[in-house]
């Protein structure tokens, strides 16, 4: 854990910290209800049947921005923060977490796989988690929410697969706090070990 003392640090003070470390019991039949039930409405910006876009007065996942927030970072600025965080790859090339110094590998794989709307491919950050991290890093604004937000919709209107399951869980109970909770239905979720902060060093 040493070389990423300062990292994790880093994350467990910056508004993403909940939405890493938050250890929800998920359970698989909530979040397929979820999923199966959901419907986008487009006149109204709302996904129903379990939640809103936003409350202003209560944000689950506490990720501190709001609707002025950008979406979008400009490519300049974000590109030339890689090469403050040691990327060695090509400026207009694939980029991988593997390019990245050690402190920052750690970083993009933690908001790689709290945030991605991905089920896979968790070596390639897209634009929008790149976005994030050069808003973190610089601390300037960006709209979390609405990033994800819009990810769920698009779900919606696909194949509708089991995305974000802690995220969902966390709305969830936040709102109807009657569901029964059996524990054989518990999702089983991987956590960061040791044997993984190995694979980053």
């Amino acid at each position: 854990m040493t070389p990423f003392k300062d990292m994790a640090k880093f994350l467990s003070e910056s508004r993403i910290a909940k939405a890493l470390t938050d250890r929800t019991k998920v359970y698989e039949s909530h979040v397929r209800m979820f999923w199966s039930s959901a419907r986008y409405e487009e006149s109204e910006k709302t996904i129903y049947l379990a939640i809103q876009k936003k409350d202003e007065n209560d944000q689950v996942l506490e990720l501190g921005d709001s609707d002025d927030d950008p979406t979008i970072v400009p490519e300049r600025l974000s590109k030339g923060l890689w090469f403050r965080m040691g990327f060695i790859g090509h400026v207009n090339g694939k980029y991988l977490k593997s390019m990245f110094s050690r402190p920052y590998k750690f970083l993009v794989h933690c908001v790689l796989h709290a945030l991605s709307h991905r089920k896979g491919a968790y070596d390639e950050p897209l634009d929008y988690i790149m976005n994030i991290i050069t808003c973190l890093v610089l601390n300037r604004p960006y709209n979390i929410s609405q990033v994800l937000y819009d990810h769920m919709v698009d779900n919606i209107r696909g194949e509708k697969y089991i995305m974000y399951p802690r995220f969902i869980q966390m709305l969830i109970d936040d709102q109807v706090t009657d569901l029964p909770k059996d524990p054989a239905d518990e999702m089983n979720l991987h956590h960061m070990k040791s044997e993984t902060l190995s694979r980053l060093n």
